[in-house]
C-alpha cells in the first residue's frame, strides 16, 4: 500500500474546523494528498488550524476544485462514501476494509480516491454518480450519520492498517484517460443501434465503474479499444445492402 498515492476528497465541507480535523486525521494514518470541491476563500483559515495543530500543512497544501469529477481525474478510481443505498448510489456498497484491500492493488501505481460529502446532506445522488464505486460505514441504524471528521479517519485508519502488496510493473490508467475508453465503447455500442441515445448515460457510468475497477494498464486500455472498434467496424459491414458489397 503506498499511502502517498491515496487521495482525501471534501465536496463542499460546510464547516472549517471539521477540515481542521480531517488534517489531524490524514496526518494521523500518514496521508497527505487533501482536495476540496470549493473555493479556498470560504474557509476561516484561524478555525482550520484551530483543530488541524500540527497537520496544518495538509490545509496549506490543499488542492481546490470545481467538481469531483476534477478532483479525481489523476486517479484511477474513486470511491463515494455513504450510509444511503440506492439505484444512483452504486447498488453494491463496500465496507472499508473491502475498499482498503483493492486500494492497496493499484496504489503502488496509481492514485486512489476516497470522497466525501458536506456534513448535512453528505453525497448527493450526481456527486456519487461521478465517483466510480460506493464505500459505507456500518453505524447504529438509530443514528446512522457520522461527522466528517470520523468518517475520514475510519476509512483513513483501514488503508493505513492495509499491508497488502501488489506485483510491481503495471500502471493503472487514471480516470481521465479511462473516460476515453468508455467514450470509444459507448460510441461503437450506439453506431451498431446497441442502445438509444437515451440510455447512453447510464451505459458510460456502467463501464466507467467496471473498468476502473479492474485497474487497466495503459495497454489493456487501447486493446479494449481496438476490440470494440473492430466489432463495430464488422458489424457495420455485415449489415451493409448487397448491393453496396
Amino acid at each position: 500500500m503506498n499511502l502517498q498515492n491515496i487521495v482525501i476528497v471534501l465536496s463542499h465541507p460546510e464547516e472549517s474546523r471539521n477540515i481542521g480535523a480531517v488534517c489531524r486525521g490524514m496526518a494521523n494514518n500518514n496521508l497527505s494528498d487533501l482536495r476540496i470541491v470549493g473555493k479556498r476563500e470560504d474557509y476561516d483559515d484561524e478555525r482550520v488550524r484551530i483543530l488541524a495543530i500540527h497537520a496544518a500543512d495538509l490545509w496549506e497544501r490543499a488542492a481546490f476544485f470545481d467538481s469531483i469529477t476534477d478532483a479525481t481525474k489523476d486517479c484511477v478510481f474513486s470511491a463515494g462514501t455513504t450510509r444511503r443505498r440506492g439505484k444512483k448510489r452504486k447498488g453494491k456498497l463496500l465496507l472499508p476494509e473491502e475498499f482498503a484491500a483493492q486500494a492497496s492493488q493499484v496504489s503502488e501505481g496509481g492514485k486512489v480516491a476516497a470522497v466525501f460529502g458536506n456534513e448535512r446532506t453528505g453525497l448527493t445522488d450526481e456527486e456519487m454518480l461521478e465517483c466510480t464505486m460506493g464505500v459505507t460505514i456500518p453505524s447504529s441504524e438509530h443514528f446512522a450519520s457520522l461527522n466528517l471528521s470520523h468518517a475520514v479517519q475510519i476509512i483513513a485508519y483501514q488503508l493505513f492498517r492495509e499491508k497488502a502488496q501488489i506485483s510491481p510493473g503495471s500502471v493503472p490508467v487514471t480516470l481521465d484517460r479511462l473516460d476515453r475508453t468508455v467514450t470509444t465503447i459507448a460510441d461503437n455500442l450506439q453506431k451498431i443501434g446497441f442502445f438509444s441515445v437515451t440510455g447512453r448515460p447510464d451505459m458510460e457510468h456502467f463501464w466507467r465503474a467496471i473498468l476502473s475497477r479492474a485497474a487497466l494498464s495503459e495497454g489493456e486500455a487501447t486493446y479494449l479499444e481496438k476490440v470494440f472498434d473492430k466489432a463495430a467496424g464488422l458489424a457495420q459491414k455485415n449489415h451493409k445492402p448487397a448491393s453496396e458489397d
